[in-house]
């Protein structure tokens, strides 16, 4: 009896050589994809931390958020979003503040009441009642922004307004600590 004929593979080896430049090649694919991820992110998003008590309670020192750059590209300022900003006395500071008054508006802060165009904000997100008294027309290429802690906030009721190309964007959250994490939601919705 006659045994068939079997193929037989052959085994060949890979050479080191090519393995090590293959798993090298993996490796800076890797990378370049994270650089690219991390550019696109940064040029949309920005992560700010907070150095002061202007908006106290509802940001606290050392809280660290991410802000939304293009949130204004798309959409309207309105009053009660979070923003942040330049400076408009030293652009290389940087501030965050809440919207109050738009282009156009009309805000006026008596007797503890802040009101835009005659209606009276309800402002569940203030520290204490505002103890200053004002009345501000809001130029058309510019914000009126006050802190959450008024009485301890240094914003437009002091310096005057921001102007509209100051605006780095608008606050979406606060990811740091863990025990003050939260979603900045717009408090007149």
């Amino acid at each position: 009896m006659q045994t068939p004929n079997v193929i037989q593979p052959i085994e060949t080896e890979v050479p080191e050589k090519n393995v090590f430049w293959k798993d090298f090649w993996e490796i800076v694919k890797t990378l370049l994809l994270a650089l690219i991820l991390y550019f696109a992110i940064d040029y949309v998003f920005a992560r700010v931390k907070v150095d002061n008590v202007s908006m106290e309670t509802t940001l606290m020192p050392g809280d660290l958020l991410v802000v939304n750059k293009f949130a204004y590209k798309w959409h309207d300022y309105t009053t009660g979003d979070v923003i942040v900003f330049h400076d408009p006395q030293d652009p290389s500071e940087d501030f965050i503040k809440r919207i109050i008054g738009t282009p156009g508006d009309t805000v006026s802060v008596h007797n503890g009441q802040v009101s835009v165009n005659g209606n009276v904000l309800e402002e569940k997100y203030i520290r204490e009642i505002t103890a200053y008294d004002g009345d501000w027309v809001v130029p058309a290429d510019s914000l009126f922004v006050l802190g959450d802690n008024r009485n301890e906030s240094s914003d437009s009721h002091i310096w005057g307004f921001v102007p509209l190309k100051n605006v780095v964007g608008r606050a979406l959250f606060v990811y740091w600590p863990f025990n003050a994490i939260q979603l900045m939601t717009h408090p007149y919705n």
